[in-house]
């Protein structure tokens, strides 16, 4: 598979600070990497660079092949990018400025309604084209900003913050556009929001201290967010001596109600030897629960422990 992107041991500093300190990654087509990273952590200062308007100090970055630094301008062709504040002008109808930024974009003449159209459509804009940006909602502004930054079908879509300020209805729908962009394009997600991830992403990132601290498939996010935990409901107590006998089960924690926790090693499935011990000495199995983390608890967990490391 050829990467859409590939960014190669970046390195930023300002002055004696190191903003980005060796990172590495690579976006191919089909893919949406969801860049996570606390204020500070040097998301912005890596998605600066990746759209070309920040050098790195040191490092490389190819957009299609292309090195954004030897060959700037064939390499931004190939880019589309809504910052996190949509550059829109308010006085003008989402026709007239998809025209202008078409122009911007130097589409040809004989191009530029087809592919106002085509990012009209794609972005729910159909309805108001003719209104004014300034009277619009958020959810259509940002919707204009986006597709300003897909009119000239480029490669890869960066969008920074795309649904800030924006309704649970809006947001879902940012959300379809943004998996429906990830099947023609290759897409970069830079959030604050982390159920948006795992909505939207088939990737992920997180930054801390310009270092890269983790890098995993959704799949892979998914299958880390199982614990080895697993949590029983039952009519009568449980008897914690039988279900400690069950091999696998490492130790148990009685809480109210009748509900017992039990560690196990997550290399066993538990599920049937727990349900025929309920069963077998009568105790009343309501319900038998596989606890998980989410994904604010692997975020913190991995901002905290490099935190520490490094101080």
């Amino acid at each position: 598979m050829s990467h859409l992107i590939i960014a190669e041991h970046l390195y930023r500093y300002y002055g004696k600070l190191c903003a980005v300190d060796d990172v590495s990654f690579t976006l191919s087509k089909g893919e949406v990497l969801g860049f996570l990273g606390p204020n500070g952590a040097g998301k912005t200062t890596t998605m600066q660079m990746l759209c070309g308007n920040l050098a790195p100090s040191a490092g490389l970055i190819t957009i299609n092949g292309y090195d954004i630094l030897d060959k700037p301008k064939s390499a931004k062709l190939k880019l589309g990018y809504l910052p996190d504040t949509p550059p829109l002008y308010r006085e003008l109808t989402v026709d007239e400025f998809l025209h202008y930024c078409a122009r911007l974009h130097r589409l040809t003449r004989g191009h530029i309604s087809k592919a106002i159209a085509t990012a009209k459509e794609r972005c729910g804009l159909r309805e108001v084209a003719s209104r004014l940006i300034g009277n619009l909602s958020k959810g259509f502004q940002q919707r204009v900003g986006i597709a300003q930054a897909i009119l000239h079908n480029p490669d890869v879509v960066i969008l920074d913050e795309p649904t800030v300020g924006l309704d649970p209805i809006q947001i879902r729908e940012i959300r379809n556009l943004i998996r429906e962009l990830g099947r023609d394009h290759g897409v970069i997600l830079s959030t604050h929001i982390l159920p948006e991830v795992q909505e939207s992403c088939t990737h992920v990132q997180i930054i801390q201290h310009g270092k890269l601290i983790f890098h995993e498939t959704i799949e892979g996010l998914n299958r880390q967010l199982k614990t080895s935990t697993l949590q029983i409901k039952t009519r009568l107590p449980a008897d914690f001596n039988s279900l400690k006998a069950i091999p696998g089960i490492l130790s148990v924690e009685g809480l109210p109600g009748n509900i017992t926790r039990l560690h196990h090693d997550n290399t066993q499935n538990l599920n049937e030897h727990i349900t025929e011990t309920a069963v077998r000495l009568g105790w009343g199995l309501l319900e038998i629960t596989e606890m998980k983390q989410s994904l604010e608890d692997v975020f913190v967990k991995l901002t905290e422990s490099s935190h520490r490391n490094a101080v």
